[in-house]
């Protein structure tokens, strides 16, 4: 996207429906801009009337008038920079909304293509690009447009031929800040490169900080931060420097103007074709000048920064989801809750090999039905497809005979539970946790959801019960606990359908005893599919499927299994026999 795309995007959906704000801005941008003129011009007749004339009746109205010039230049500034804070935080506001709600909404292979951290940069550090250039860049572009008219028509009222010269510096300023303004949009770039690599970084110390200290990596990490740190580090120094740049390009063109005009200020002087009062208020004009014609030759460098934060978080907030729904998609209607797979071939993404060949499976309506296969065999995808994580490459997904691909999104995860291993818990309360799955149910609802997945045993314990803080996915408790809340999300939700993905293993017998108990209440008569590695929680499956390689190589009950499929007997013998 180039440029004009991206700047004309942001007005339209961005900045415009702040107009009436902006334009407000503008109007104190021109009380300021006649002020900051006025006080150059009150120098002609401070001087000339005040110092040459002495001129007593004077003595306090100017000094009144330049006191009230400033008060204006002040309380203008001030206003005009307040509404543009205001305007930008709005805008911040706003992107990261619609970001966030493209993210929430994201199809699961986008989150998965990128880690969250670089995620939160797009959404802090980017967004902060964005809105400093509509905040700085909207308020600076008129503030000083209109601050630099008033004191060119100032300029060229005192003496036209030494505003003439003057106006060779913005050219030549302007030709400077381009220059820089390309460097700084390649550095930016570089810079939130960096700080997306040390968010990531970052997540990764704090979530795996056990890790660190059970290996004594903390030597090694402190060198890895340190390295991510200064990279970051130089980058931001870059673009510093890129900044600061401006301030010696700047002074010296000054500087040389400044010598160029008293040279020639003399030699009008000397031939009277120039008044000393006239002189003086000139001077005074192209001095407060400096500032804005710094400020405008500079802000494209702001304007660049922007434009790169917007190329990262456009195409996010654009982003189209492959899983959508069709305008003739109905709610589906499940009764017997059976789910069919036929002819099923998948891929995560056109550059990899498929992850499953030609899968058919029956998962009997209100039976339990397990899937068995080594780590890798494509459990877990078939899983994934039922709830439309992922959509399959070829073939269909029926539940009673509806595809789930002419179905309605919502109205298909509607009937979907699903708990596995690595349980997700939120930093809040016990009783929001579960309460996710209805967000409207009663303490009576929760409390008989909590009963049945035997988690009120450990809450009833806990300091403020159901009120209790678990911390950052339930870090405060043990995982068997975690694992009976993610249940009682589950019993809450009422699904027809459960997905179960090893969601009793890495646990001790007494937990796991619970936890089965849990899950058999949580699949009565519900169409159940299991994903488990210890065949032990599966012998009395309704039917289990062997997945090896992303084929079906084999189905049936268990005493089925172990005479006909060679894959199923050899699971049995390293697990059961052994046992």
């Amino acid at each position: 996207m180039d440029n004009i795309y991206i700047l004309k995007r942001l007005y339209n959906d961005y900045t415009k429906k702040y107009l009436n704000k902006i334009l407000l801005s503008v109007f104190f941008s021109i009380l300021l801009a006649g002020s900051t003129s006025s006080v150059a011009y009150l120098l002609d007749p401070a001087i000339k009337k005040l110092f040459v004339e002495k001129d007593q009746t004077l003595i306090f109205i100017i000094p009144i008038f330049i006191i009230f010039a400033f008060l204006i230049k002040g309380g203008s500034l001030y206003v005009a920079k307040v509404i543009m804070i205001g305007v930008s935080l709005e805008v911040n506001k706003d992107l990261q909304k619609d970001m966030l709600n493209s993210l929430i909404k994201a199809d699961t292979q986008l989150i998965d293509s990128k880690h969250s951290g670089k995620f939160i940069t797009h959404l802090t550090h980017d967004v902060g690009m964005i809105t400093n250039m509509i905040s700085t860049g909207i308020l600076n572009l008129f503030k000083d447009s209109l601050t630099l008219i008033g004191l060119l028509s100032v300029m060229f009222y005192q003496n036209w031929k030494l505003s003439l010269i003057a106006l060779i510096m913005i050219p030549l300023a302007s030709v400077a800040a381009r220059s820089l303004g390309k460097r700084i949009g390649k550095v930016s770039t570089q810079q939130m490169d960096s700080a997306g690599i040390l968010n990531t970084y970052l997540m990764e110390i704090f979530k795996n900080h056990k890790l660190i200290k059970i290996f004594q990596k903390e030597t090694y990490e402190n060198i890895r931060a340190d390295k991510f740190i200064t990279h970051l580090k130089e980058k931001s120094k870059k673009i510093a420097i890129v900044f600061v740049r401006a301030s010696p390009i700047m002074e010296s063109l000054t500087g040389i103007m400044i010598a160029f005009l008293i040279f020639f200020s003399a030699k009008l002087i000397m031939n009277g074709e120039l008044e000393v009062n006239n002189f003086f208020s000139f001077l005074a004009a192209m001095m407060l000048a400096y500032q804005p014609v710094r400020s405008l030759a500079t802000l494209n460098i702001a304007i660049n920064q922007g434009l790169v934060g917007a190329r990262r978080i456009l195409p996010l907030i654009d982003y189209k989801n492959e899983i959508n729904e069709n305008d003739s998609d109905v709610n589906i209607v499940i009764t017997n809750a059976e789910v069919k797979f036929k002819n099923i071939t998948f891929k995560y993404n056109s550059a990899e090999s498929e992850v499953l060949k030609n899968v058919n499976i029956d998962i009997l309506g209100g039976k339990m039905t397990s899937l068995v296969g080594h780590s890798g065999a494509g459990k877990s995808t078939i899983l994934n497809l039922i709830p439309r994580f992922y959509d399959c490459n070829e073939g269909d997904i029926t539940i009673d005979n509806q595809s789930i691909y002419s179905s309605k999104i919502q109205s298909l995860r509607k009937n979907i539970s699903l708990v596995s291993q690595d349980t997700t818990l939120f930093d809040d309360t016990v009783r929001n946790n579960i309460a996710y799955a209805i967000s409207d149910a009663t303490q009576e609802q929760i409390e008989e959801a909590a009963k049945y997945s035997f988690a009120n045993e450990f809450i009833e314990k806990l300091p403020n019960k159901y009120d209790t803080l678990i911390g950052e996915n339930g870090i405060r408790l043990s995982g068997g606990e975690k694992q009976r809340l993610s249940i009682a999300r589950a019993i809450l939700k009422k699904s027809q359908i459960i997905l179960l993905d090893e969601a009793t293993s890495s646990l001790d017998a007494e937990t796991e005893s619970k936890i089965q108990s849990a899950i058999n209440f949580l699949t009565k008569n519900r169409t159940t599919l299991v994903i488990a590695h210890r065949l032990s929680t599966i012998l009395n499956s309704d039917k289990i499927y062997v997945i090896e390689s992303g084929k079906v190589v084999g189905e049936g009950k268990h005493e089925e299994l172990l005479k006909n499929s060679p894959v199923y007997k050899n699971f049995y013998d390293k697990q059961i026999r052994k046992g």
